[in-house]
């Protein structure tokens, strides 16, 4: 059966967003490594292409045209910070080279994507606008100077709203996807109901206001904020601005914990998010910071609550929550791609949900699962407390 006609053009659209990320990339800051523990800009100029053509080569029975530049630019890396790779931009190919072998596989695979079977074309699409926002991460912390400025307007901010608790009362969680209802990604199956003990939630995503009185009191600071002259600033993807309070703090699960700790609260469980998230009525993404709308958040008052009055569960930051990646009862990894989810089933990565400003809005279902290390600081990772 050919696939949906929908579905090549959200390809188009996916290759248009990662498209535009490079185009921001000045041309002699493509060797950079902006992340110690990713690789070289010039990879993923590589990977999105060799990606999509080491998935669907094979089952449209295509031959390699270049064997080397698939495998090179096949995988991407996660090393922890005592492992950090070493290669040196000589190692690299040349831009030119990179982006002959990326417009040939694209053409390659446009004349045959007819017959590509819908899952893959799925695979394909969400992969690549997961890159969207993990490359957006690696542009954050380019050099100002090495990227090219998008024309944004910062939102206006505020002081930080008073910590409010609601209580979600007990009930059951559904996690997960059923076979046959729609595309997910391994780990989102199967689907399955958790009973959940009564708990309170914060009505708000903790704020760099309040984050900040936990540094006053000797906790350090966020990665994302710099000191200048005695004054906090936040690090935006363009520029530097005095700390908004009242937008949510970007911190590591570590950093989330220990507040969470000074407070004498918790992180709520992967199965307390739905509930507070999903369980309390429909999920209205539409107003949210999410989708590519913007570049950094926005206040945490900014978008109204759901039916629990609980604001932002979606969109303006990934949140952390205390459940350790692993899969569900009845995982079976994907065929074509085993070790997506497989190989982070480690007891070293935690589950997040939600969303952040980056993240497109086919990954907004709430079976979807985010997952990274606990102390790896520059991804769109927020939090909020519960009290059990």
């Amino acid at each position: 059966m050919a696939p949906r006609p929908e579905l090549h053009q959200s390809l188009t659209r996916a290759r248009r967003q990662t498209d535009g990320l490079f185009d921001l990339v000045n041309p002699a800051a493509l060797y950079e490594r902006p992340i110690a523990e990713r690789h070289r800009i010039i990879f993923y100029l590589g990977h999105l292409e060799a990606f999509d053509w080491n998935l669907l080569a094979g089952p449209l029975s295509m031959s390699a045209f270049h064997p080397t530049f698939d495998h090179l630019f096949s995988f991407g890396i996660d090393p922890d910070s005592g492992d950090l790779p070493t290669d040196k931009p000589s190692d690299w190919p040349s831009a030119s080279e990179v982006r002959a072998y990326s417009s040939r596989v694209r053409d390659s695979l446009d004349s045959a994507l007819r017959n590509a079977p819908d899952e893959l074309l799925h695979v394909a699409i969400e992969h690549r606008l997961m890159h969207a926002e993990t490359f957006a991460y690696m542009l954050h912390h380019l050099p100002f100077a090495q990227k090219v400025s998008a024309d944004v307007s910062v939102v206006p901010s505020g002081p930080a709203p008073e910590t409010r608790m609601v209580e979600i009362p007990a009930g059951e969680a559904t996690l997960g996807l059923a076979h046959g209802e729609a595309f997910g990604w391994d780990n989102e199956f199967v689907r399955h109901a958790v009973d959940v003990p009564a708990f309170s939630i914060a009505a708000h995503k903790v704020t760099n206001g309040h984050y900040l009185e936990f540094v006053k009191a000797g906790a350090p600071a966020p990665h994302f904020w710099t000191c200048r002259d005695g004054q906090w600033c936040y690090r935006g993807m363009f520029e530097e601005i005095p700390l908004p309070l009242d937008w949510p703090v970007y911190v590591t699960y570590d950093e989330a914990q220990a507040y969470a700790r000074w407070k004498g609260a918790a992180l709520p469980t992967e199965a307390q998010f739905h509930r507070a998230a999903y369980d309390g009525g429909p999920v209205d993404s539409l107003g949210a910071n999410v989708d590519f709308r913007g570049w950094d958040p926005e206040p945490v008052t900014a978008s109204p609550p759901n039916a629990y009055g609980i604001s932002q569960m979606v969109g303006n930051g990934w949140e952390w929550t205390s459940t350790v990646f692993a899969p569900f009862a009845g995982f079976q990894p994907f065929p074509f791609y085993p070790g997506y989810s497989a190989n982070f089933f480690d007891g070293r990565h935690f589950v997040l949900k939600g969303g952040s400003p980056r993240t497109a809005r086919c990954l907004l279902r709430p079976s979807f699962r985010n997952w990274f290390r606990p102390a790896y600081p520059y991804i769109y990772a927020t939090f909020r407390l519960v009290e059990n």
